[in-house]
């Protein structure tokens, strides 16, 4: 006998990402197509004291190959720093920045067709950046320690990334507190943005980061990957720098171990996993090491949101 069948059962969707506005940043002979896909950038870090890499890419020659190689494994930006930004980190002249980035900028913006940003809070290294052939300035100060990268933005017409830090690197791990981690960020980031667009950067080639590990304890990490999408309310696109911070690696050490190495493979597979969590909640950049794994893991992710039913 046939089974009478009932009513028939709505589908039941389960959509694990967000929507993710999609953005067209267009400067100089560079077009990026944010939201469409995900945007890998690379790090090349000319210094000898950075957390993850500190030394290995130091020489101008070593750093340069380091970007090419970058490039190749499908990275869509470099970003060369010449000050370590980590944890408890102290200060670097300007003259002394200037000597570590300029070089490799020179050498790499001949040899690679992706734009390269430079990674300072100072306006006469990034100057010095772009006139070398760099192309972006990320701030990770936001402005605060020096309004005239604004100015250089718009000289030059480049995108301005800015980023959330709780005060300064050399203090911003010491017991950092919120009463309200996402509205703080979120408020912080309008004011930079609202600061920016009075100093002349079109709103159009803004680029906004809440910040991952500066000033953040591990939960405050793990809530900020979980709300990416708490900052589409600032119709911007989000960068989101999760690669090899302390927060995933004091997650995965051992009961009895300190710290553990960034450069091992576990802590790479606790970067994918915090990348994943990123572009599932909306984040249009993810800014890393290892390029590569990165855009195997965002290429599945971006034929997840693109999968029709």
């Amino acid at each position: 006998m046939r089974r009478r069948q009932g009513p028939r059962q709505s589908r039941i969707r389960l959509d694990l990402m967000v929507p993710r506005k999609s953005y067209r940043l267009a400067w100089s002979n560079h077009t990026l197509e944010l939201g469409q896909r995900t945007i890998t950038m690379g790090v090349v870090n000319v210094t000898p004291d950075s957390f993850s890499d500190g030394g290995k890419f130091y020489h101008t020659d070593v750093a340069v190959a380091q970007g090419e190689k970058l490039a190749a494994d499908g990275a869509d930006i470099i970003d060369v720093g010449g000050e370590s930004t980590r944890p408890f980190s102290d200060p670097v002249s300007i003259e002394e920045e200037i000597r570590r980035v300029v070089p490799v900028i020179e050498k790499l913006a001949q040899r690679v067709s992706i734009p390269i940003s430079i990674d300072t809070t100072k306006a006469e290294v990034a100057r010095q950046a772009l006139e070398a052939g760099a192309s972006i300035i990320n701030d990770v100060a936001a402005l605060r320690y020096d309004p005239g990268l604004a100015a250089l933005a718009v000289e030059f017409d480049t995108p301005l990334i800015l980023m959330h830090m709780l005060g300064e690197p050399k203090s911003m791990q010491v017991a950092p507190r919120y009463d309200n981690l996402i509205e703080e960020i979120r408020s912080f980031l309008a004011d930079a943005v609202a600061r920016a667009q009075k100093l002349g950067v079109p709103r159009s080639k803004i680029i906004v980061d809440p910040g991952i590990g500066f000033g953040k304890t591990i939960t405050h990490n793990l809530l900020l990957l979980k709300h990416v999408q708490a900052f589409a309310s600032l119709d911007l696109p989000v960068l989101i720098g999760p690669s090899r911070k302390a927060f995933i690696r004091k997650i995965l050490k051992q009961a009895h171990e300190e710290d553990i190495r960034p450069d091992l493979p576990i802590v790479e597979t606790g970067t994918q996993a915090a990348v994943a969590s990123a572009v599932l909640n909306g984040a249009h950049i993810i800014r890393v090491h290892d390029v590569a794994n990165t855009v195997a893991t965002v290429k599945i992710l971006d034929a997840l949101r693109e999968a029709q039913e």
